[in-house]
């Protein structure tokens, strides 16, 4: 299991020492098992729901459109980090190439990114739903869905090449140990022996573009959302429609909470584990709840889940 004694001694190489939780030498086992657990969860509940909403027709909605490929995306995303986790847990090997650290950040804030604007679709979604249910189905036609999902990608990668050209052309001349458990922005940032002012301005700039400025479209959706619903004569009609954006809802909080917070918290060393904690919740259980979430919190989720259980 990963051990201090075969990072201290290392010299500054090609490649970074990402330190994660090594200073828990004795729960290395513990760790293991825990996050593998966790990585199986996330695989098995994120594709089950994607499963179920391509094979059942009566999900074959524009919501689950977008949430059958938010479990895809939570896949990928957890997919980043955990394996390399785990093999440093297994191995006692917390190297990461230069390439492999640009690759993991990379894909990381690419996947991260796409997955702030999909929320924010998924709350037009609702928001056209039960504002606008007239004229639903002719506004959130396919070829809206497909838009709003490739877009949502498309619109991250130019961005995201510039950030990661502009962090990987720093000179790293001190320590390559990063205090962190994946290739990340901040903790890049602090092993750069040059001045970061311009990568903190893109830094921060993506996190507004991309987290904040989603996040209060959400906000104003579901404002509209409330005011809507709370305007339904029938009861039955408006616990209907809270209960179809309560799983949502639960989402968006734990994702946007735990990425702004971590983005945009003072930093100092001491608070090397706080953010390490921080980047948990929105790298990974964000995609462990993401299925428990829906299937718990939606009606039809839970049938088309039982009929393709039972049916077997």
């Amino acid at each position: 299991m990963l051990q201090r004694k075969g990072l201290e001694n290392h010299t500054a190489g090609p490649g970074f020492i990402l330190l994660g939780f090594s200073d828990h030498s004795s729960l290395q086992g513990l760790l293991f098992t825990v996050f593998l657990l966790i990585y199986l969860v996330v695989l098995t509940g994120n594709s089950l729901i994607a499963l179920i909403t391509v094979v059942d027709s009566s999900l074959h909605s524009p919501m689950y459109f977008f949430l059958r490929n938010l479990s895809f995306l939570e896949i990928c995303y957890t997919s980043v980090t955990l394996p390399k986790m785990l093999v440093g847990f297994l191995m006692g090997d917390g190297r990461i190439s230069f390439l492999g650290c640009a690759a993991q950040l990379f894909f990381l804030v690419f996947l991260g990114a796409t997955e702030c604007l999909l929320l924010a679709a998924m709350a037009y979604d609702r928001y056209t739903a039960i504002c606008d249910p007239l004229r639903y189905s002719l506004i959130m036609n396919r070829g809206l869905c497909v838009t709003l999902l490739l877009g949502s990608g498309m619109v991250v990668v130019p961005v995201q090449v510039v950030q990661t050209y502009q962090v990987f052309t720093l000179p790293f001349c001190a320590s390559h140990d990063l205090h962190h458990f994946f290739c990340d922005v901040p903790p890049l940032l602090e092993l750069a022996c040059a001045d970061t002012f311009w990568n903190q301005v893109t830094m921060y700039t993506i996190v507004l573009v991309f987290v904040v400025l989603p996040f209060s479209l959400i906000v104003l959706s579901y404002t509209k959302i409330i005011r809507a619903v709370l305007k339904m004569p029938s009861v039955v009609g408006r616990h209907k429609a809270f209960s179809t954006c309560s799983s949502h809802l639960g989402v968006v909080t734990l994702f946007y909470g735990s990425a702004t917070v971590f983005y945009f918290k003072r930093r100092s060393r001491d608070s090397v584990d706080t953010d390490k904690y921080l980047a948990l919740f929105y790298t990974i259980v964000t995609p462990v709840f993401n299925p428990v979430i829906y299937s718990l919190r939606n009606k039809e989720v839970r049938i088309a889940l039982k009929r393709l259980l039972w049916t077997k």
